[in-house]
């Protein structure tokens, strides 16, 4: 079983930034995407960015370029830095983590979810 702890979150002016972070813990020795979805209110979950632990990245085309993920060394943590914020970034975000390649991660959601944080920009 994957364990994932995520922090940061919170209210944003538009054009403003937040950090979110996670931390995958517990059996994850296979464990081989760590990232982030997200849900807003009406809409389905839908792919923000994650990182494979080959080196691999994914990001859904609306935050490309404002969004970067990054990783700790051990590749359990993840980092996503959310700039340039807009009203339609306000979700709740979740950590997701996969054992499946990264190349499959928009068809197939994750098989583990934390424990969503919400992100509110406003206008």
């Amino acid at each position: 079983h994957v364990q994932l702890q995520a922090s940061g979150g919170g209210t944003v002016q538009t054009g403003g930034s937040l950090r979110l972070s996670c931390t995958a813990s517990g059996k994850i020795w296979d464990m081989n995407v760590l990232g982030w979805y997200r849900q807003a209110p009406g809409n389905q979950r839908e792919l923000v960015a994650v990182f494979s632990r080959g080196g691999s990245t994914r990001y859904n085309y609306s935050v490309k370029g404002r969004f970067t993920i990054s990783r700790d060394n051990d590749a359990n943590t993840v980092h996503l830095e959310m700039n340039n914020m807009m009203p339609e970034d306000t979700a709740v975000y979740y950590c997701t983590s996969s054992f499946r390649p990264i190349t499959t991660i928009e068809s197939n959601p994750p098989e583990y979810w934390g424990q969503g944080t919400q992100v509110t920009v406003s206008s």
